[in-house]
């Protein structure tokens, strides 16, 4: 599933490209995705200038003249292709689910083989209250997080800090392989009580996690499968990972010998260095 950096990166590709642009044509080649689409969508986007483009946490925010809003998810494996000079005799994929139409000549490709994204509206005014949004945690690349922050909201939860740090309601858009190359750049162990991250150690992991996000964006977000930015480039963070991905070769730490390995938390695979991480 695309997380925090993949998610950042769509966001600004799309925002580069549409901003100040309208949908001239917005068209659903099915009527669902997770979610079916609300009644009057593609009339509620058509004509309308796109004002503003934006994360929070793993949705995709996207702002219209006059107060309304899509709220858009990547699920497992969507993605959007932007076409900046599209060829009327193309054909569109059978996953090819949603295309968008701009006044400046765009086209917008909404591709999801596996149908676990969705596209909602709502209101600005309602956005904190939305069902999808209400109650998530800080954004980890924002002014107000922070080791103390961190730490308050891990307080009196006795579950693995790996686990911890997949709840949004802790910390927004963190995922399962940023929290495993967070917690090894901080050199604590995922298995250690959530309750237990505290004073340094929190300081470590929120800088950490603040680190890994920031690279990973600079690199384009990491392709596993089926990700892939708005140009249709992949990601290649996957080639900086340290831990995710790595069990049985060696620990990268200098001087460690310590072999990665990996087990299993709440049915989420877990990589980490056992010397390393305590």
């Amino acid at each position: 599933m695309p997380e925090l950096p993949e998610v950042e990166t769509v966001c600004r590709g799309l925002e580069q490209a549409l901003i100040g642009d309208q949908f001239t044509t917005v068209t659903l080649r099915r009527e669902n995705l997770r979610f079916p689409f609300a009644n009057g969508f593609a009339e509620t986007l058509t004509g309308r200038r796109i004002e503003a483009i934006r994360r929070r946490a793993k949705y995709i925010l996207m702002s219209l003249e006059g107060g309304d809003v899509m709220i858009g998810h990547l699920g497992m494996s969507g993605s959007f292709r932007i076409e900046p000079e599209p060829d009327p005799r193309s054909v569109f994929d059978k996953h090819d689910h949603v295309i968008f139409e701009t006044r400046r000549g765009l086209r917008v490709r909404y591709h999801d083989p596996r149908r676990f994204g969705f596209m909602l509206l709502t209101r600005t005014e309602l956005l904190d209250t939305h069902p999808q949004l209400a109650g998530i945690g800080p954004e980890p690349l924002g002014n107000e997080f922070s080791g103390p922050v961190l730490a308050e909201r891990l307080a009196g939860r006795k579950t693995p800090i790996k686990i911890a740090l997949l709840d949004q309601r802790i910390v927004a858009g963190v995922g399962n392989i940023y929290a495993c190359e967070a917690l090894y750049r901080s050199g604590i162990s995922p298995k250690r009580l959530a309750q237990n991250v505290k004073g340094k150690r929190a300081d470590l992991l929120a800088v950490a996690i603040r680190t890994v996000l920031e690279e990973a964006i600079q690199s384009g977000g990491s392709t596993l499968r089926d990700y892939s930015n708005t140009d249709g480039e992949l990601g290649y963070f996957q080639h900086r990972f340290h831990v995710y991905d790595k069990e049985g070769t060696p620990c990268p730490t200098q001087g460690c010998g310590e072999i990665i390995k990996r087990i299993t938390q709440s049915g989420r695979s877990t990589f980490y260095c056992p010397n390393c991480q305590r």
